[in-house]
This record gives structure tokens, C-alpha cells and sequence, in this order.
């Protein structure tokens, strides 16, 4: 199902945007060396509560999971990079964070992710993983423009990756999204131009490029979510849901501070 929002739904969806970009931020600052990941979903959880939205992931059940899903928040650390499952670990000084929040408010859902090193070590590899994904992030939004195609993006995210010397898995990537997380059409993180479903005003996607420091091939984790780098590698995610717009694609989840 492709959804195409109407002005009042995307008035609400850029509610929902900022929500999400606000706790990733505030659990980014609280976030320390010592933090239990389990801490981490709680805080998500309260934080979720209080500005009146629920989380997309307690009751996500996909066929490729082992669901519900159970928690409010997905934690990846250092070679777990999708769909990270919050356990009892404490984070170190050093380690590599993802956190993936997705939230709906007012029947209208948005999606973001931030990876970031814990602590004040600042391995250059981990930074370096970290920039290109978000460098990548950027390209694929300058090139969701109204008229433009899925493979517009692809291209142009791949093409940034490729760049950077990363392998690049396309099993997941970005996606629709509205009244659901999880919708058509698929954004693969690398693909040709031209191809595929063309953009039109009242399109959201959550664009989401992820890469993995030395391999395209992922494992599963026996809690049967995790997704890890099969050689053990560190890993990178950087996701926002945009809204393309008349004039170009409209960034839903920037923090508040960010606007």
C-alpha cells in the first residue's frame, strides 16, 4: 500500500516528526558509559507516554521476526545494526550506538535513526561509518523531488556509500510510511535512476541508510531479531521520514533545537 497524505494528515505527521527526533536527542544526551540498554528503553518508553504517542515497535510481529517485538525502542551496538533488541547490557566507553525509534500520534507514524560513539573515545573508523551514512542521508533527500523516482534516491544514497569503500546490503532499507511504519514503496540503498515509483506531493519516506564496515551479509542474533555484520564488523545507521512537498522533500524528524 503507497499512501498519499493529505494537508491536515501532513500537519499531523510533522507532530509525530518531532517527536521522535526529540527523544532520540534526549536519549543521545543521557545516554553514558555505564547506560543499560534496558534503561534506554525505559526512558524511551516514559518519554513516548508523555507527549501522548505510542511506540510502532512494542507489537511489531513481521514474518522475518520473532515477534512482537516487545520493547519501544531498537538498540544496536557496535555490530548490531538493524531491528537491535534491548537486553541487559551496559554500554562502554568506545562502543558504537544505534538507536531506531519509530512512533505514531494522530494515526500518523514517523521513523528516524542516530548512531553515535559512546563515551570520549572517537574511533576514526566508527566516526568515519557514522558521516557516511549521514552524508548518504543527505544525498537521498536532495534527490526526493516531486516528479523524481524511488531509484533517484537509491542512486544517489549507493552512490555516496559505494564512494566511501562500504558494501552495501539491500535486504532492508527505507520504506513508505503514514498510517503504518512499514509501507511501500521500498527505498533500497542502492539502485539505477530513473526507475521505479515516481514522487508525488503527500509521500512519506523514511530513507534509512545503514552499512556494515566489511561485508553486505547479515546474521541473526538468537534472540531472532538482532541484526548483526557477519564478520563481527561495526556497523552504521543514520533515518529520517521526509514528506515530499511541491518544492522538494520537507524533513519531518529534525529535534525542535534543529529548527
Amino acid at each position: 500500500m503507497i499512501e498519499i497524505l493529505n494537508p491536515a494528515e501532513l500537519g499531523r505527521a510533522r507532530i509525530t516528526g518531532r517527536i521522535v527526533a526529540d527523544i532520540l536527542q534526549a536519549l543521545r544526551a543521557r545516554t553514558a558509559v555505564g547506560t543499560n540498554l534496558l534503561e534506554i528503553d525505559r526512558w524511551a518508553q516514559a518519554m513516548i507516554a508523555e507527549a501522548g504517542a505510542v511506540s510502532c515497535y512494542v507489537d511489531y510481529a513481521p514474518s522475518f521476526g520473532r515477534g512482537p517485538f516487545g520493547h519501544s525502542i531498537c538498540t544496536g551496538v557496535n555490530d548490531a545494526v538493524l531491528h537491535g533488541l534491548p537486553h541487559d547490557h551496559a554500554l562502554a566507553d568506545g562502543d558504537l550506538l544505534t538507536l531506531d525509534l519509530a512512533v505514531s500520534k494522530d494515526g500518523i507514524a514517523a521513523d528516524a535513526a542516530i548512531s553515535f560513539v559512546v563515551g570520549d573515545s572517537r574511533p576514526a573508523e566508527s566516526l568515519a561509518m557514522i558521516e557516511a551514512t549521514e552524508r548518504a542521508l543527505a544525498a537521498g533527500i536532495a534527490a526526493a523531488d516531486p516528479g523524481a523516482r524511488i531509484g533517484d534516491i537509491s542512486h544517489a544514497i549507493g552512490s555516496v556509500l559505494t564512494e566511501a569503500g562500504y558494501p552495501i546490503n539491500t535486504e532492508f532499507g527505507g520504506h513508505g510510511i503514514g498510517s503504518t511504519m512499514h509501507q511501500d514503496p521500498h527505498v533500497a540503498n542502492t539502485g539505477r535512476p530513473g526507475r521505479g515509483y515516481r514522487l508525488r506531493p503527500g509521500l512519506l519516506l523514511a530513507l534509512e541508510p545503514w552499512i556494515m564496515q566489511d561485508t553486505a551479509t547479515l546474521v541473526v542474533d538468537a534472540d531472532g531479531w538482532t541484526l548483526r555484520s557477519a564478520t563481527g564488523a561495526r556497523t552504521a545507521h543514520s533515518e529520517h521520514t521526509i514528506a515530499i512537498t511541491d518544492d522538494g522533500a520537507e524533513i519531518l524528524t529534525l529535534p525542535t533545537t534543529g529548527r
